[in-house]
């Protein structure tokens, strides 16, 4: 008999779906790592669960104990699963433009959802990393995850997604596109890839309003650059220790309303049913056109579900009221 013994067996080894109508412009393979496999239908299921095993077997998170995070809400959903098996209370703190859907969600799998304003500093004692941070002191055997600068989070990339990203294309991979929030994806995965060979492209998608473009290019860490965005799951305000710039080749940013747009599209075209950052990430793709050749093997990371975005990207009246469609 073939079965797992429980839900957190099923992490990892998803599948890669060839893209197909809306690359047609594009004279390269490009393949998707197809990320809502996992059974939180995120590619944050895998850094969940690595980051509760080390924090166990070092004795951060104690027999009994509450997980507590700041999440835009598939990180707390892949540490809600584990929670759960292991016996784990868990506390959410979310910023209020993360759709109504993962908040509902995260309550599904049984943790306390706290949320906060998104058009605050991050130092300000009301955001979402500040307020984690002070109900991990308040709460009695608790534990602060802290995935922005939690090394296990790019070391369960660097151990499962980039082995099977390079198993799967028998490493012919020419070129590595991911959206990039805290770090751990591009940044795991990148570093297996260029130990296999060097000459793998690794690129990160980037939003307007975030600051990993121009800190890229230049070292200069710009506040001008920060202002409030829709487009969920990538970009940052901060610079997380789990982003490893030297490992990135480039960056290309990609609007709000192309990111929506193109959400839907996957959708409608390729009958890929995926989150924001999917929308994000394939933009950024047909953007770095003029890098790629026939011979080349494109992966883009696909990170989460439409099901998170049914009242956003997939809400005619929501795109509507943003000015995306017509």
């Amino acid at each position: 008999m073939q079965y797992a013994n429980n839900i957190l067996e099923t992490i990892g080894n998803t599948p890669l779906v060839k893209l197909n109508k809306l690359t047609e412009e594009l004279p390269c393979l490009v393949l998707s790592k197809y990320e809502t496999f996992n059974p939180g239908n995120s590619v944050k299921d895998r850094m969940a669960l690595q980051m509760i095993e080390d924090a166990e077997a070092d004795g951060r998170l104690k027999p009994g104990g509450t997980i507590i995070e700041g999440t835009s809400g598939n990180t707390g959903m892949g540490l809600a699963l584990a929670a759960i098996i292991k016996g784990y209370k868990c506390i959410f703190v979310m910023a209020d433009k993360q759709s109504k859907e993962k908040v509902d969600i995260l309550k599904a799998v049984g943790a306390e959802v706290v949320v906060c304003p998104t058009a605050v500093e991050p130092e300000d004692p009301r955001s979402y990393y500040s307020v984690s941070k002070r109900l991990s002191t308040e709460i009695e055997n608790s534990w602060y995850v802290n995935q922005y600068d939690n090394p296990s989070n790019a070391k369960a990339h660097y151990q499962s997604t980039g082995p099977e990203i390079w198993k799967q294309t028998e490493g012919k991979i020419t070129h590595f596109v991911v959206g990039v929030g805290t770090g751990g994806t591009i940044s795991g995965v990148g570093k297996y890839l260029k130990e296999q060979n060097p000459d793998i492209k690794v690129w990160g998608i980037d939003t307007y309003g975030s600051v990993f473009k121009k800190y890229h290019e230049t070292g200069v860490f710009d506040e001008n650059e920060i202002y409030p965005y829709v487009t969920e799951g990538i970009g940052e305000d901060i610079l997380p220790k789990n982003v490893d710039f030297d490992i990135i080749d480039g960056f290309t940013k990609v609007t709000d309303k192309d990111a929506a747009v193109y959400t839907q599209r996957l959708s409608k075209e390729e009958g890929m049913f995926l989150g924001n950052s999917a929308g994000a990430a394939i933009k950024g793709v047909l953007q770095l056109k003029e890098h790629f050749t026939k011979d080349d093997v494109v992966v883009v990371l696909f990170h989460d579900h439409g099901s998170r975005y049914v009242g956003k990207m997939f809400n005619d009246d929501w795109m509507r009221e943003k000015g995306y469609i017509e």
